[in-house]
């Protein structure tokens, strides 16, 4: 028996699987190679597979691959690319046709469906042994800040660790500060580095401004530097590092073309000058999809499948729990309104050094991407990260801070 023809008993003897498409009913047609399958799913259980060949099959929607894209994708650990649907969708290794409503409204359940053939890796088991945990305070406190951003008036929430030179960072679009506790809990950085962590207006425990319910959000270049630069100023920092992931990884451009000599250096985790959507922004803010569950399912393909569970999940839980519009409206920056392509080359290393960290899994950002990148920029410096993805700081922070503590020492040295 084929991998593909295990799918119907794994399905079904899932019961975490069919609860998550327990709302859904759908005829799929999945295609490997010459051979075709048709999935008949109802509320979630996989009621039939059916081998054709067919004439004329009736399917909503149908998601075809050749049989060695989904070996390769059905390996215990994937190569960077064929690690998920989304990515091979991008990459034009699969290709989805029909109506596109089931499968972006229960994306989660899809991924997960279409996984099971996959041999779960050594280590990688969800089994975890209960360790007592001492009751105690994580070093970070965290405090409101209001200011003034862009002539209207905010509330920030600020996360604060550690004591040296400040490094400011900036989570990912849809995200928020969380996703640095790794560095708020490492004594060693700590020891160098005041580290601070803001959650972006609209994000996490910020608020919007007043008079949000009437209008879209859409995060500019202009908006996003003016509130970088009002947290500095109001929290007085002098020559700071900035550190940014993803969104915050391209601003930290826009950083050495406009203030370059206000830091003491920029740091981009999955840096790239620019970003084309490869699927409909739309799905991610619709009154008839779940905006959180659906941001969870797109980003879960850019985790490393290496990272530790606990860690894998909690980056995603942090995307279900995204304000509606939010990451969408990131995307408007990060896709379009953000596109710096054609300044790069200004930027002066020599005001300011940049260092850029990009995960070998990460293909919205890709380390080519990055690469690329920084042949355009005299000075600056590229790493690729073996066994990471998108959200190295909160996929796998040991992994994560063996890149980085060479770079802060350097920073810290000079």
């Amino acid at each position: 028996m084929g991998k593909v023809e295990t799918l119907l008993a794994l399905a079904n003897a899932d019961p975490w699987l069919v609860h998550r498409g327990r709302h859904l009913d759908t005829t799929m047609l999945l295609g490997i190679g010459e051979a075709s399958y048709l999935l008949r799913i109802h509320r979630g259980r996989l009621e039939a597979m059916e081998r054709g060949p067919f004439v004329m099959p009736r399917c909503t929607f149908s998601l075809r691959g050749s049989r060695e894209v989904w070996e390769t994708f059905w390996q215990p650990v994937p190569p960077p690319g064929a690690h998920d649907l989304m990515a091979l969708i991008k990459s034009k290794g699969l290709t989805l046709e029909g109506d596109q409503y089931p499968f972006f409204s229960n994306l989660r359940y899809f991924k997960d469906l279409l996984a099971l053939p996959r041999p779960q890796a050594a280590g990688t088991s969800d089994a975890k042994a209960s360790v007592a945990v001492v009751a105690n305070f994580e070093p970070a406190v965290g405090r409101y800040l209001r200011l003034d951003i862009a002539g209207k008036p905010h509330r920030l929430y600020v996360e604060q660790a550690g004591e040296g030179i400040p490094l400011v960072c900036l989570h990912t679009a849809g995200a928020d500060g969380r996703q640095y506790r790794g560095l708020m809990n490492d004594p060693g950085i700590l020891s160098r580095f005041r580290v601070i962590a803001f959650d972006m207006p609209w994000h996490g425990k910020s608020s919007p401004p007043v008079g949000w319910q009437t209008g879209e959000y859409k995060l500019t270049s202009r908006l996003y530097v003016d509130t970088i630069m009002a947290v500095i100023d109001a929290l007085e920092l002098e020559k700071p590092v900035v550190m940014g992931c993803s969104i915050g990884g391209r601003i930290v451009l826009h950083l050495a073309l406009e203030h370059a000599r206000r830091f003491r250096a920029l740091i981009g985790l999955e840096s790239a000058a620019h970003a084309d959507p490869y699927y409909d922004l739309d799905w991610l803010h619709r009154s008839d999809v779940h905006g959180g569950e659906v941001s969870a399912a797109i980003i879960s393909g850019l985790v490393a499948p290496t990272a530790p569970e606990p860690d894998r999940w909690e980056t995603i839980w942090h995307y279900m729990q995204g304000g509606p519009g939010v990451f969408k409206g990131d995307l408007h920056f990060y896709t379009a309104d953000g596109d710096v392509r054609g300044r790069v080359a200004e930027i002066d290393t020599r005001a300011c050094p940049l260092y850029m960290l990009t995960g070998v899994y990460d293909y919205s950002a890709s380390p080519k991407d990055t690469e690329e990148l920084a042949a355009r920029i005299p000075g600056a410096e590229a790493t690729a990260m073996e066994g990471l993805g998108h959200f190295p700081m909160s996929e796998d922070p040991p992994r994560f801070l063996s890149y980085l503590r060479p770079v802060l020492e350097r920073i810290a040295d000079a």
